[in-house]
């Protein structure tokens, strides 16, 4: 599994019930593959991804304007119409320097040992409501997670505040 696999964040569970979501999802992730590789490059933290309105939704936050501006200069390379998506990104330059530092997104929260039968979507569940907001672990997590999808037992967590 990759990075953008799954639709998650806040109306992705809304999102998943749709006809034909999973279809049309797969389908646009596909055609903004490049967008997507782009923004994990600039170091986006992307706090929802998923269809709404029959368009690619994404919102999240880049460490700079730089990092804003590339991706947009991707989405009008695959698409300059940008009809069927629709990006929320702002920029928070206080979380770049937090990451700089060395560690994770620097926004603190708590400590969180991994357990026996634990995800990243059940651990996001526990602590926000919603196992769709796991993207918030893994990224305050970047440092020490590679894949959303592989945490080991034993590994200690840092479960930042939601920022919803």
């Amino acid at each position: 599994m990759g990075l953008f696999d799954k639709m998650f964040g806040r109306g992705a569970s809304e999102a998943q019930q749709q006809p034909k979501a999973e279809q049309r999802f797969n389908a646009l992730k596909q055609k903004y593959q490049s967008v997507l590789n782009a923004a994990d490059q600039q170091h986006i933290e992307f706090q929802n991804l998923h269809v709404q309105d029959d368009k690619l939704f994404i919102k999240g936050v880049a460490p700079s304007e730089e990092a804003k501006n590339k991706f947009w200069d991707q989405v009008k390379l695959v698409n300059p119409n940008a009809d069927d998506i629709t990006a929320d990104i702002s920029v928070d330059t206080r979380r770049a320097m937090g990451a700089a530092a060395g560690g994770g997104s620097g926004q603190g929260g708590e400590s969180y040992i991994v357990r026996p039968g634990d995800n990243l979507s059940k651990i996001s569940k526990e602590f926000y409501g919603d196992p769709n907001q796991y993207m918030l672990i893994f990224y305050a997590n970047r440092h020490i997670l590679r894949d959303p999808d592989r945490i080991q037992v034993g590994q200690q967590l840092i479960i930042p505040p939601d920022r919803g």
